[in-house]
């Protein structure tokens, strides 16, 4: 892959991602305006299961969230990417400097699940 067409690819990404993003948490915010009702009980989705369930039965507060999740996880796919890209290109040296920012990405989303 020509470093030209992996940049196109990365910007496809991120906008596809923010485009997706958007179009879901606005979707949820007209469904909380007409519904009236969140969906939302007091309780914090601890999996990605009870998200896409929320999504399912067409709760606003569940379609808003996978909306911000997509934003959230964007970036990080953008990463994930470029490791391949540079793979790709034989560029070694950011191959190691963005597995090393995937895995600090990583680790700061499993600290922020299981450290209270």
């Amino acid at each position: 892959m020509k470093g030209r067409n992996a940049e196109e690819l990365i910007v496809k990404l991120l906008r596809v991602g923010v485009i997706v993003s958007s179009i879901l948490i606005t979707i949820g915010f007209i469904m909380l305006y007409v519904k009236g009702d969140t969906g939302y009980t007091n309780l914090y989705p601890k999996t990605f299961l009870e998200v896409f369930n929320g999504v399912i039965n067409a709760e606003p507060y569940f379609i808003i969230l996978l909306g911000l999740l997509i934003l959230i996880i964007t970036p990080v796919l953008r990463v994930f990417i470029s490791i391949f890209v540079f793979l790709l290109e034989k560029d070694y040296i950011y191959v190691k400097i963005t597995s090393l920012v995937l895995i600090i990405l990583l680790s700061s989303f499993f600290v922020g699940l299981y450290v209270k």
